[in-house]
């Protein structure tokens, strides 16, 4: 039987570009965008499961509030439902139902380091994924404290801005030692988040994370959990934590609205439990 040889072609991926579709590969920042410039903007990292943005209401008040603190206008425009339409759009587009998205808002203006305007430009990028809910992780994370580099505590720590360099240099420290992620420090020696997540820490039972004031990244999945917690009669706080807690601890996870959760399985020679972890994340996968 003689076989065609068939040329499949491959899917073009799209993005969304000031609300032009496009293809991904196109060129579209010249050398005066800011966000290349100056990190003179913000990005939310979401979650495309089904089909659907999840917790679009809770990323559409985060990124709205950062969007007024960096003076960026247009966040008005930034709500729930424009969220939620443009990742249909772009999902349909790419004919992807599950996947991480990434939107970066920045200030589209001239100037050097004063702006000549504020008014805003966004980009939304989609990545096709095959997991239709959370994961927890089968192999628990090895980790270590990240010291090189402390990460100042002000009104912009909370916000994930365009100015990402701290994250670099852990990752590149991560890289280097062999570990599968770090805890940052704050400037006064506690514990803040992980190179891309927010920290839960499990001990005496009871269940601490980082507060806001601390330093850390106001995460998504950092307000579910806390509120999964909640609702679990599980005793969470807010509070300001010394790292040498994580040679005590009965267990330690981490969150991020793209993975959920994710467990730590060892600090140094400390080894940790997964199972409020395990709890969480079946709530988790309910909502």
């Amino acid at each position: 039987m003689h076989i065609q040889n068939q040329h499949i072609q491959m899917m073009p991926v799209f993005i969304n570009f000031n609300g032009d579709i496009l293809p991904a590969n196109s060129n579209l920042l010249t050398i005066a965008n800011r966000a290349f410039k100056y990190g003179d903007g913000l990005f939310e990292s979401m979650r495309l499961m089904k089909g659907q943005l999840k917790f679009a209401e809770l990323h559409a008040d985060r990124l709205q509030r950062g969007m007024k603190a960096l003076k960026i206008d247009g966040y008005s425009q930034m709500d729930t439902w424009f969220l939620k339409d443009i990742v249909e759009e772009l999902a349909k587009r790419n004919k992807v139902k599950h996947g991480r998205l990434r939107l970066t808002v920045y200030r589209d203006a001239e100037g050097l380091y004063t702006p000549s305007q504020n008014k805003m430009g966004y980009c939304l990028e989609l990545t096709a994924s095959e997991e239709p809910r959370y994961f927890l992780n089968e192999k628990g994370l090895i980790m270590d404290v990240f010291t090189e580099l402390p990460k100042p505590s002000n009104y912009l720590s909370n916000i994930k801005t365009c100015n990402s360099l701290i994250y670099v240099m852990a990752g590149i420290y991560k890289m280097q030692n062999k570990l599968d992620d770090v805890f940052l420090l704050n400037q006064n020696g506690f514990l803040c988040e992980a190179s891309s997540s927010n920290i839960f820490i499990y001990y005496q039972n009871h269940l601490y994370t980082p507060a806001l004031s601390e330093g850390c990244v106001e995460g998504v999945m950092r307000q579910v959990v806390i509120k999964l917690a909640q609702e679990n009669n599980i005793d969470v706080t807010e509070a300001q934590i010394n790292p040498d807690i994580l040679y005590e601890a009965d267990e330690v996870f981490l969150t991020n609205a793209t993975r959920g959760i994710q467990t730590v399985m060892g600090f140094g020679v400390r080894r940790y439990f997964n199972r409020i972890s395990k709890v969480l994340m079946d709530e988790l996968n309910k909502l």
